[in-house]
Order: C-alpha cells, then structure tokens, then sequence
C-alpha cells in the first residue's frame, strides 16, 4: 500500500459527499499495488471531538506517516481541519475551496443545524466557533506540501484570501464554478499524483 488518504467533509456533509465519493471510486479503480487506503470519517459537528477522533485513527493507523505517504483532502471547512492536521503530522494536504476562517464565515449559521448528510440536528453555538480556533493554524510551515483548489465563482468564501494564506503552495484556480466546486472529477487525477500516486 503506497500511501494513505483522508478525505475530510465540509459543513454539515458527510462520506456520501459528491467529491468523497467520486474519490473514493478513483481510488478503488486503481491497481492494488498502487492503490491507497482511503478513510472517510463523519466528522462531529464539535470541533473538539472531530479531530479527536480523526487524530486517533491516524494515531492508531501508524503515528506520524510522513508528508510523502499521508495526505489529508479537505472541502471547504474540511479544508480548515486538513491544515492543522498536515502542520501536526508533517503531511500534504489538498485544499478544496478551503474555509480559512471558518469561525467568521459561519457567523450567519448560528443557531439549530440539520446536517443535510446524516439527518443529524444540533445547535451550532459560539463554543463551536472557540473549539474552532484552538485549531487555526497562523501560517503554514511549508506551502509545497499543500495543493489549493479554487473556483472563483465560490459563493461563500474569499478565494484570494485562501490564495494569500497558502502563498507558494500549487494553486489552481479556475474562473466561475461554486463553493460545491463544479466539474471536481478533473481535478482527481492531480490529487492523486500529489499524493504520490504516480500512475494516476
């Protein structure tokens, strides 16, 4: 097994998620000695309790792979937590309309949530937005471990903030499409070499 892959969910999503499932498939379709193991947790709506869980299994999966065998992918607030957990154990991280600050552009969705995945309700509450920036990272250490996917046409996030916060990562970004980011198949392949798959 050539390398691992996490794939983390945006805001009130989940593993059946459009992107995590395209991936997923990507993935499976590939031959076996050159096909990642691939892990696709539900994230808690807690902050805390999401990168508990997730900083266990990694833990649990082998500590501290290192950048060339662990990749994180993050969409959106995925993207957020994705950064904090490539800057905690020295791993790449793909970048998909990242949230940078998640706790400011979630301010409008405070109050009772249905996440739109599981079914699950909660209340989104300013100690979420405390959890959340226990986890911010000020900048990153090294920009080249980090891929960043932008479409400009993202309704709820500033793409040139995410441009400035990772300058000198290898960015993309592409004129119109959304926040759901359109057409994400093409952009599968790329990820995969950028994790080290070299025949993707």
């Amino acid at each position: 097994m050539s390398a691992t892959i996490v794939y983390l969910h945006g805001f009130n999503s989940g593993p059946a998620s459009v992107k995590a499932q395209l991936l997923g498939h990507a993935i499976a379709a590939l031959d076996a000695p050159s096909r990642p193991a691939y892990f696709v947790p539900q994230l808690h709506h807690r902050p805390a309790a999401a990168m508990r869980e997730v900083t266990a299994w990694v833990d649990a999966a082998g500590g501290a792979f290192g950048g060339r065998s662990l990749t994180f992918v993050g969409s959106s607030l995925g993207g957020f937590y994705a950064t904090y957990l490539a800057e905690r154990y020295g791993a790449k991280a793909a970048l998909i309309n990242p949230a940078i600050r998640p706790a400011k552009s979630l301010a409008s969705y405070l109050g009772p949530q249905r996440n739109t995945a599981t079914g699950e309700t909660y209340v989104l509450t300013r100690g979420h937005f405390v959890e959340l920036e226990t986890f911010s990272v000020e900048r990153v250490t090294d920009p080249r471990r980090y891929l960043l996917l932008l479409q400009s046409g993202d309704e709820l996030l500033d793409w040139q903030e995410a441009v400035a916060f990772y300058a000198g990562a290898w960015q993309s970004v592409q004129g119109g499409g959304d926040h759901a980011f359109q057409h994400f198949e093409t952009q599968i392949a790329p990820i995969l070499r950028f994790s080290g798959i070299a025949n993707a």
